[in-house]
C-alpha cells in the first residue's frame, strides 16, 4: 500500500516528539509536516535533541491538506479551537490525543464523531471510524485493569491509587515537573477529582450497562519521568484462578497487554506500547496492578496503533519497541 501522509499538530511537546520518534521508523508512515506555531522554521531536532542525525524535517506553520491523516497534540480545548479554524477535507481521517473529544457528549463535532481509541474494547469501531478520540494515560492504564470484570458484570465498588511520571504533566515548566521539586519527593492531587474519571465511567458504562460502577481514584506524582503503575481493589469471591482466566481470555487476541503471574513494575514497560497486568487476592478482597508507559500506552504509541487499525495493517506496525529495562 501507498504510504500514509501524516501531519502532526502541536509537533513540539512529549507526545509529539514520541509520536515523531515512532513514526520516523514506522514501515507505513510519511510525514509531511509538523505545526508549532511557536517554533516556525527551526529543525525539529533543535527542539528533539536525540533526533539530531536522524531527520532533516523542520517546524512548519502551514498545513498540507493532501494528508491522509492529522495527530492533534495540543493541550485540552486546543484541538476543538484547531478544528474549528481549520475544517478537515472530507478524506482526512484525525486522531485526537487531547480529552476535547472523548466523552459521548463531545464526540460530535463539525460533522466528525469520534470513537473512543481504546483498542481492548473498541477495535472494530476505530477499524471504521474517521476520527478518533484518543484516551488518557491514567484512563488506559485503570480502564485495562478492570475491564474484564466489568464485561462479566461483576464491578460494583472500585478504590485506585495510581503513580505517574513527571512527562505526565507536559512539557511546559511548573514547580511540581521541576527537578528540585519531584527529586525525592511524592506529592497526591486531584484526589478523587481527576478528569480521567469521566471517562472510565463511560467505557465501564458501555460495557456494563445494566451495572454502576462507582470507581474512586488517588493519583500520585513520582519521582521519575515516565511510566504510570496503578493498583486497583475491590471485592470479590471468585477464586483468584477464575479472575485470572478472565483476564487471559478476554486478551487473548490483543497483542500488547499481557496477564502476569509474578509481580510486575514500571521497567517492563517504559518505552514499549505494552500494558502488563497482575491479581493478587486476600480474603474477599482483589487487587489489579497494572503498569504502562504514560507517553506510549498511555498516549503516542496508542495513537500509532489507532492509526494502525484506521488504515487496515498489522497492529502492530512501528511498536514493537524495546523496553529501557537497564
Amino acid at each position: 500500500m501507498n504510504k500514509i501522509k501524516i501531519g502532526i499538530i502541536g509537533g513540539a511537546g512529549y507526545t509529539g516528539g514520541e509520536l515523531l520518534r515512532i513514526l520516523l521508523h514506522h514501515p507505513n508512515a510519511h510525514i509531511s509536516f509538523i505545526h508549532s506555531n511557536s517554533n516556525a522554521g527551526n529543525p525539529v531536532h533543535l527542539i528533539h535533541q536525540d533526533l539530531i542525525g536522524g531527520t532533516d524535517l523542520v517546524f512548519t506553520r502551514e498545513i498540507d491538506p493532501s494528508i491522509d491523516l492529522l495527530f492533534l497534540c495540543v493541550g485540552h480545548g486546543e484541538a476543538r479551537k484547531f478544528l474549528e479554524a481549520h475544517p478537515l477535507g472530507n478524506g482526512v481521517k484525525v486522531i485526537d490525543l487531547s480529552q476535547d473529544f472523548r466523552l459521548p457528549d463531545h464526540a460530535h463535532f463539525q460533522g466528525l464523531s469520534f470513537v473512543y481509541g481504546l483498542p481492548e474494547i473498541n477495535r472494530d469501531l476505530i477499524r471504521n471510524a474517521r476520527a478518533i478520540a484518543n484516551p488518557g494515560c491514567f484512563a488506559t492504564a485503570i480502564q485495562l485493569g478492570l475491564l474484564p470484570l466489568a464485561q462479566a458484570g461483576l464491578l460494583d465498588e472500585v478504590q485506585t491509587t495510581g503513580i505517574t511520571g513527571s512527562t505526565g504533566a507536559g512539557q511546559s515548566h511548573s514547580l511540581t515537573s521541576h527537578f528540585s521539586w519531584r527529586a525525592n519527593n511524592i506529592q497526591a492531587y486531584k484526589t478523587l477529582t481527576h478528569q480521567h474519571l469521566q471517562e472510565i465511567g463511560a467505557t465501564l458504562h458501555q460495557v456494563q450497562p445494566n451495572r454502576t460502577t462507582e470507581v474512586s481514584f488517588i493519583p500520585w506524582r513520582g519521582d521519575f519521568t515516565r511510566g504510570i503503575f496503578i493498583s486497583s481493589q475491590m471485592k470479590s469471591d471468585l477464586p483468584l484462578d477464575e479472575v485470572n482466566g478472565l483476564f487471559q481470555a478476554f486478551y487473548e487476541n490483543h497483542p500488547f497487554t499481557t496477564i502476569c503471574s509474578e509481580p510486575i513494575f514500571l521497567k517492563q514497560v517504559v518505552n514499549t506500547n505494552k500494558a502488563v497486568i497482575q491479581i493478587e487476592k486476600a480474603g474477599n478482597r482483589i487487587v489489579i496492578h497494572s503498569a504502562i508507559d504514560n507517553l506510549l500506552k498511555g498516549a503516542s504509541g496508542q495513537a500509532v496503533q489507532n492509526m494502525n487499525l484506521l488504515f487496515g495493517i498489522e497492529e502492530e506496525a512501528g511498536l514493537k519497541l524495546k523496553a529501557n529495562f537497564f
